[in-house]
C-alpha cells in the first residue's frame, strides 16, 4: 500500500516540463512530463513564448519525456507547430510513442479542417424574403387547418366524451359569458363613450366650416352603428379575452392536462374550447349593443357641449338618418368575429409549448392575428354590403 500511495503522488507531482535548446539555427525542444488538461494551463504562457525572437531554420520536438497526454496537451502542441511551419522553420516530431503521434495526428487534422471551413455565407435579401415568405404561407396554412379542426368540432357539438355522444356544459358557458361579457362591460362602455365624444367633436369641428354642425349627427350614427361599435368592440375583447383564452388554454398544455383529458377519454375541444367559443358568440353582440348607446352617449353629450346640439334634436335627427339596415349591418358581424376570435385564441393556446417564452409568444400571436383578421373581415362586409346596397 505505500509503495501504491508513493507511486500515485509520483505521477501527480510530474508536471509538463520545457526544455529548450538552440543549436545554429536548429531548435531543439524537449518536452516531458504529463501533458493532460489540468496541467498544461502552467506551461501554456511559456508555449507561447517559446518561438518568440527565434528565427531557427527546423525545430524538432523531443516527445520522448512525455509521460502521458490528452487532447488538451496535444492541441498546444499542434499549435505551436503550426506558429512554427508559419515562421517558415521545417517541423520534425520524434520520440514520440504511438498513441500520442495518433492523437496528434488526429488533433492536428481537425485544426486544419476547421481553418479551411468557409464561414457560411448568409442568402442575399431576396432569398431571405422569399424564405420569409414561404414559412409564413406554411404557417398559415397550418393555423388554418387546426382552426378549421377547432371549428368543425365546435359545430357538430360539445363532445364532451370522445366518441361517445354529446354533453353540452351550461355552467360552463354561462361562467365564461360572466367572465368575458359581463366584467367587460366598464371597460367596453368606457372605450365607446370616449370614442364617440371624439368622432362628435371632431365631426362638428370640420362641419362648422360649411355651417352644417347638425350633419354630426349623421356621421356618429352611421359611423357608429355600421363600423366602430362592432370592430372596437371587437378588437377590445380580442385583448381582453383572446389573449386569457391563449393563456388558458397553454397552460394547460404546458402542464399537460390536455393530455391528461385525453387519456380520460374527454374531448379537449368540447371541454376547453367549445365553452368559449359559445360564450364569445353570445357576449360580443350584447356588448356590439351596449358599444353603441355608450359611443351615441359621449356623442350626445359632446354635440351638446360644443355644438348646441340638445339631446332631443339629436335623437330625432338620429331617427330620419339612421334605419335598421344600418344597425344590423353592425350586429350581423358580431358572431363572425366571435368565432374568430376565440378560433385563432384556442388555435395559439394548443401551440403552446413547454416554457413560458413559448406561452408569452402564443398569446401575443394571438392577440395581432385576431386583430388584423377581425379587421380585414371588416373591410369585406363593407364591401359586400356597398355591393348589395345594404
Amino acid at each position: 500500500m505505500l509503495f501504491k500511495r508513493s507511486s500515485q503522488a509520483s505521477r501527480r507531482a510530474d508536471p509538463p516540463t520545457i526544455e529548450k535548446v538552440d543549436e545554429d539555427g536548429r531548435l531543439l525542444i524537449r518536452l516531458a512530463g504529463r501533458w493532460i488538461t489540468r496541467r498544461v494551463q502552467d506551461v501554456d504562457a511559456e508555449m507561447r513564448r517559446l518561438l518568440s525572437g527565434h528565427e531557427a531554420g527546423s525545430v524538432t520536438l523531443d516527445l520522448s519525456g512525455v509521460t502521458l497526454i490528452d487532447t488538451a496537451g496535444a492541441w498546444m502542441i499542434v499549435r505551436l507547430m503550426d506558429t512554427a511551419e508559419t515562421q517558415g522553420a521545417k517541423v520534425e516530431v520524434v520520440g514520440a510513442s504511438q498513441s500520442a503521434a495518433v492523437l496528434l495526428d488526429a488533433v492536428g487534422k481537425a485544426v486544419k479542417d476547421a481553418d479551411h471551413t468557409p464561414a457560411p455565407r448568409p442568402p442575399n435579401v431576396i432569398l431571405r424574403a422569399l424564405d420569409s415568405v414561404g414559412r409564413t404561407i406554411y404557417a398559415a396554412r397550418d393555423d388554418i387547418l387546426a382552426a378549421m379542426n377547432i371549428l368543425g368540432a365546435t359545430i357538430e357539438g360539445g363532445q364532451m366524451k370522445l366518441g361517445r355522444g354529446h354533453g353540452i356544459n351550461f355552467a360552463a358557458i354561462f361562467n365564461q359569458i360572466d367572465r368575458m361579457g359581463v366584467r367587460a362591460i366598464p371597460v367596453i362602455l368606457l372605450m365607446s363613450t370616449i370614442v364617440g365624444a371624439i368622432v362628435a367633436q371632431q365631426g362638428a369641428f370640420q362641419l362648422r366650416y360649411f355651417g352644417a354642425e347638425i350633419f354630426v349627427v349623421d356621421l356618429v350614427g352611421i359611423l357608429v352603428f355600421r363600423e366602430l361599435g362592432v370592430l372596437m368592440t371587437a378588437i377590445m375583447i380580442a385583448g381582453r379575452s383572446g389573449s386569457a383564452i391563449t393563456a388558458e388554454i397553454g397552460s394547460m398544455k404546458m402542464r399537460e392536462e390536455v393530455d391528461a383529458l385525453k387519456v380520460i377519454g374527454l374531448n379537449p375541444v368540447g371541454v376547453l374550447v367549445f365553452p368559449r367559443l359559445v360564450a364569445l358568440v353570445v357576449a360580443l353582440p350584447c356588448l356590439t349593443i351596449l358599444a353603441n348607446f355608450a359611443a351615441l352617449a359621449g356623442a350626445i353629450g359632446v354635440s351638446w357641449g360644443y355644438s348646441d346640439i340638445p339631446p332631443a334634436a339629436f335623437l330625432d335627427r338620429l331617427r330620419s338618418a339612421v334605419d335598421l339596415g344600418t344597425v344590423f349591418a353592425g350586429l350581423i358581424k358580431a358572431p363572425f368575429m366571435a368565432m374568430i376570435i376565440g378560433t385563432i385564441a384556442s388555435v395559439e393556446g394548443l401551440k403552446v409549448g413547454g416554457s413560458a417564452e413559448s406561452l408569452g409568444l402564443h398569446v401575443t400571436a394571438s392577440v395581432v392575428k385576431a386583430i388584423f383578421v377581425v379587421v380585414i373581415l371588416d373591410g369585406f362586409f363593407a364591401i359586400y354590403f356597398a355591393q348589395i346596397n345594404f
